[in-house]
């Protein structure tokens, strides 16, 4: 009786432990359909830039729709870098100069103000933090007029100097990100360095650089993907075609000039964009685990 009464109730432990992971199984299939649905809903508006920029002009607005370029249009792709009166390759050239010289004045100030504000112990260096904070709050329509008269002043106008002077003076968001990140590391390996004579700088060379390597990926990737896009800026400080970045060249693809007549070309629009995004999608692919790890860092840490 009681061997009976004990296989029972192994049975009845089975059938609950298999209902539960049934259940656990229904619940995570839920949530990867749910994912993959969003990751659909998400998707549609790439497919779409896709597949507008390899369709013919004619059969871009046909109805029904065609949801599947055939033939391809690759030539599109081609046109995009010859076309008259717009320089594409003097965009890329330009993108890629603003974004290269604009990253590493970046690192270079958030990293040396982060560490002479987080480590270095000084009279004011708390008021000073609080004043580069305070300019986050500050908003950004404000000193839109001040700074183009300044740039205006010192004859940098209608050159990219504008865009790539301010990251080497320090941008707050990447100070307060580098400072959070060092007040972290242990003060004692400072201790250290000194004893074996390290200076000031050879204990932000040899101590604290290597150590703030995610911190500087960081915001690698978040000033790359903020000067690849940036817009407004270029638009009010460059009047000149050949000097403008991808992000404002895009735009005269819009206005492409063909048989005496302004037009729109979509195609060629939607090509251009394609590969203006390429570059943001390389280093996401490649970096996401230090862009994820980056929102976290400047959301939790502190």
């Amino acid at each position: 009786m009681d061997i009976t009464l004990v296989e029972a109730r192994r049975k009845a432990v089975l059938r609950q432990k298999r209902r539960a992971q049934f259940a656990r199984f229904l619940t995570q299939l839920f949530i990867y359909a749910m994912l993959l649905f969003g990751a659909f809903l998400v998707m549609i508006p790439f497919y779409w830039l896709l597949r507008t920029s390899l369709m013919w002009e004619g059969d871009i607005f046909l109805y029904p729709p065609k949801w599947l370029p055939i033939p391809p249009e690759w030539y599109n792709y081609v046109r995009i870098f010859s076309t008259p009166h717009i320089p594409m390759p003097a965009f890329w050239k330009n993108s890629i100069i603003l974004v290269v010289l604009a990253t590493i004045g970046d690192l270079f100030s958030a990293s040396l103000v982060g560490f002479a504000i987080g480590r270095m112990r000084w009279r004011g260096r708390n008021i000073l933090f609080a004043s580069v904070v305070a300019t986050m709050f500050l908003p950004f329509q404000v000193t839109i007029i001040p700074t183009f008269l300044l740039w205006r002043y010192t004859g940098m106008l209608n050159s990219l100097r504008p865009l790539i002077i301010p990251s080497w003076v320090g941008h707050p968001f990447y100070i307060f990100l580098m400072r959070q990140f060092i007040m972290s590391i242990p003060a004692e390996l400072d201790d250290a360095a000194r004893i074996d004579g390290c200076g000031v700088f050879g204990i932000y060379r040899h101590v604290i650089l290597p150590l703030t390597m995610p911190a500087l990926a960081t915001i690698g990737i978040f000033a790359f993907q903020s000067k690849w896009n940036q817009f407004f800026l270029p638009l009010i400080y460059i009047n000149t075609k050949e000097r403008l970045p991808l992000a404002v060249g895009l735009y005269y693809f819009r206005a492409m000039v063909g048989s005496g007549q302004i037009h729109t070309s979509w195609s060629h629009l939607m090509a251009a964009a394609t590969v203006s995004v390429l570059p943001i999608l390389t280093v996401f692919f490649f970096a996401q685990r230090t862009f994820i790890q980056g929102i976290v860092i400047s959301g939790v840490k502190g």
